[in-house]
């Protein structure tokens, strides 16, 4: 309406008389004239077709302008309040996680699952492998979930590379589905996963779970079983591998970034000095385990319980227990 009514004012609407412009006589064909006088009305109507025609012409260019502008406004609006949505999403996904509301997230995420927005995606699939984890998810149910949240982490990643988090969960659930296609699949992905985790590091030198779970990788194929190494020869010509010191320098070097961020990773360096026959630094961070305060399932697995008697001793959980019973005996770990 704004720019019909900024039009309005430039063309001739009826057949009224128009106070005509001041313009020399010679134009009007009075050859050797060249004294001014005003036209009369009748005189511009005699040439209605083509001064409308012209006047036409040279308002286009400011209506396409003004077009241009109302719709570049309009865009604008709601992009920014495209914006303003998604943010506002992933608040309330991130209050969700860390509150420990593992049912609600996956219901509010999978509101926007055709969303493009890579950070809304990576956290989706986040949230699916977190169902697919929950103790009263059928197996069945928890495939699905597996490659669900693949699908999820794969589309973050081609929305946006440069996301150190669609790196780390795209190669999280590569790894996850490795558990149901085979022991062949399984050592193949590992050069995908190492190349994500690795990226995801490089993008972000400052997020402890990237390099954990780096060190996760090492420690898997340090610990591979014989025969699980002699078919990764058979089927690659050079088959991944690694040790367990490169293991540990990766679970330092989490720990040095975010000193106890994660009860697994103290629990790691605890079970990567036993198998490196050091049983006094074992012992060290596998008690900083088994103290560390509970947030989530994972981390009650390893807190100490009682039998229900107050005056009873406490009565550890595996796995520390059990290493930390290696620890205190004469076994060679």
């Amino acid at each position: 309406m704004a720019l019909a009514a900024r039009l309005w004012r430039f063309l001739p609407w009826g057949r009224r008389v128009f106070p005509g412009p001041w313009l020399p006589r010679g134009v009007a064909g009075s050859r050797g004239l060249c004294c001014t006088r005003r036209l009369r009305g009748s005189e511009v109507m005699g040439n209605l077709g083509t001064f409308k025609r012209r006047l036409l012409f040279s308002a286009l260019p400011y209506l396409g302008f003004e077009a241009y502008q109302v719709f570049s406004q309009a865009a604008m609006v709601h992009a920014t309040a495209k914006v303003f949505r998604v943010e506002e999403i992933l608040e309330q996904a991130d209050y969700l996680y860390e509150s420990g509301e593992t049912e609600k997230l996956y219901q509010l995420l999978t509101q926007y699952k055709e969303s493009e927005d890579a950070e809304l995606l990576w956290r989706l699939a986040r949230a699916s492998r977190d169902i697919a984890q929950l103790s009263g998810t059928s197996e069945e149910e928890k495939k699905l979930l597996i490659y669900e949240a693949l699908e999820y982490a794969k589309r973050a990643l081609e929305k946006n590379e440069s996301s150190f988090a669609a790196h780390k969960w795209y190669a999280i659930c590569i790894s996850d589905v490795g558990d149901y296609e085979g022991i062949k699949a399984k050592i193949a992905n590992a050069y995908i996963i190492k190349e994500h985790f690795e990226k995801a590091i490089e993008l972000n030198p400052k997020d402890a779970t990237s390099i954990h779970l780096m060190g996760i990788w090492c420690y898997t194929f340090a610990e591979m079983p014989w025969y699980q190494r002699r078919i990764a020869k058979v089927l690659f010509a050079t088959p991944p591998s690694s040790t367990y010191e490169e293991a540990l320098g990766y679970f330092h070097r989490a720990e040095q970034v975010d000193p106890n961020f994660y009860s697994k990773n103290l629990l790691l360096l605890g079970k990567t000095y036993l198998k490196l026959h050091n049983k006094k630094l074992a012992a060290f961070w596998l008690m900083k385990a088994k103290d560390y305060p509970a947030h989530t399932e994972e981390d009650k697995q390893l807190r100490p319980i009682t039998s229900g008697n107050k005056s009873s001793d406490p009565i550890i959980l595996p796995p520390v227990q059990s290493l930390l019973n290696c620890v205190c005996s004469r076994c060679d770990c």
